[in-house]
C-alpha cells in the first residue's frame, strides 16, 4: 500500500491504496450501480473506459466536472465509456443526474466498501472520499492515462484527458 497526498484549499490529505501506474492492468473493483447493482471491472474490456472519480457531485467543481465530460461525450467515438465513480449514495447519484440531466456518463457509488478507491489508490483517509482523478483505461483493461488533481477543488486537465482518449481510440 501506498501514501500519497491531496489539498484540499491547501490543506494536505493522505490518500490510501494502491498506487497504479501507467502501462499495468486496470485493478480488480466493486462499486454499486444507482440501482445498488454491484458492478465490477468487467464492464472495462473492449471499451476505452474513461473514469473520473470526484468527493462529491453535490459540490460546484464536481457537478462542473461531470457536466463538461457528458458534454465531451457526445463528441467522441461511441467505443468510449465514461464512468464517474464517488462515495455519494447511488440514491443521491440517481437524483443528482436526472437534476443534471446527465445521459453519457454514468455513476456508481464506491461508499461501501471503498474497493475502487483502495485498488486505485484515491481514497482521502481523512474524509473517506475519494479524490479528484481521472484514468483511461484501453480496450484491453490497461491503464494508458493518470490524473491526480493536485488541489480537489481544481478542476482536471480536460484538453490532457481528451489527448489521451483520441490518442488511445
Amino acid at each position: 500500500m501506498s501514501t500519497r497526498s491531496v489539498t484540499f484549499q491547501g490543506t494536505p490529505l493522505t490518500l490510501v491504496g494502491n498506487a497504479i501506474e501507467v502501462g499495468t492492468p486496470a485493478p480488480a473493483f466493486s462499486v454499486l450501480d444507482n440501482e445498488l447493482k454491484s458492478v465490477a471491472q468487467d464492464i472495462l474490456p473492449g471499451n476505452v473506459t474513461v473514469i473520473l472519480t470526484v468527493p462529491s457531485l453535490d459540490t460546484p467543481v464536481c457537478d462542473t466536472e461531470v457536466r463538461r465530460f457528458n458534454r465531451e461525450a457526445a463528441q467522441l467515438s461511441d467505443d468510449v465509456q465514461i464512468l464517474c465513480i464517488s462515495a455519494d449514495l447511488p440514491f443521491a447519484q440517481a437524483r443528482w443526474c436526472g437534476a443534471a440531466g446527465i445521459d453519457r456518463v454514468q455513476t456508481l457509488s464506491d461508499h461501501l466498501q471503498m474497493s475502487f478507491g483502495t485498488a486505485y489508490g484515491v481514497q482521502i483517509k481523512e474524509l473517506r472520499l475519494l479524490t479528484r482523478a481521472v484514468f483511461v483505461v484501453d480496450r484491453e483493461s490497461r491503464v494508458e492515462y493518470i490524473q491526480i488533481v493536485p488541489e480537489i477543488t481544481d478542476e482536471p486537465d480536460y484538453g490532457a484527458v481528451l489527448s489521451a482518449i483520441k490518442t488511445i481510440v
